[in-house]
């Protein structure tokens, strides 16, 4: 018997919730492999930039402007944000991961398309800091 999306979601949340560095977990055709870097983790979402600061991805996956199809985007240019505004989601391997702005400011550029493939550390959004 495999494991089910919501069985792997739990794993997910209860590695992300510990000090496990690393994790891996093997059924019947199917592999999880859970690597933490420290380093990256200690980051936080918004990074410096030299007209701003911007929201990088802190995972690779397909990033979505808005909760669903068809729904308006979490933020638009000229949004204000606080630091634990969702400005958008990315999904990994069918799980929604919502992305806080980190920051207060206001949303300045959209950096990248809707349902484009990001990179770990990919600029998503440049925020003006109040």
């Amino acid at each position: 018997m495999g494991l089910s999306d919501d069985d792997v979601r739990e794993i997910l949340r209860l590695v992300d919730e510990s000090e496990l560095d690393e994790l891996r977990v093997e059924t019947n055709g199917f592999v999880l492999h859970v690597l933490r870097d420290k380093e990256e983790a200690a980051q936080t979402t918004a990074a410096p930039a030299s007209d701003g600061t911007t929201v990088d991805s802190p995972m690779l996956g397909t990033f979505y402007r808005a909760p669903a199809p068809g729904a308006p985007p979490f933020v638009e240019i000229g949004a204000q944000v606080e630091p634990e505004t969702t400005v958008c989601l990315i999904e990994v391997m069918k799980m929604m991961n919502s992305i806080v702005a980190g920051v207060t400011g206001t949303i300045v550029e959209v950096c990248t398309d809707n349902a484009a493939l990001v990179e770990l550390g990919q600029p998503l959004f440049r925020i003006e800091v109040e």
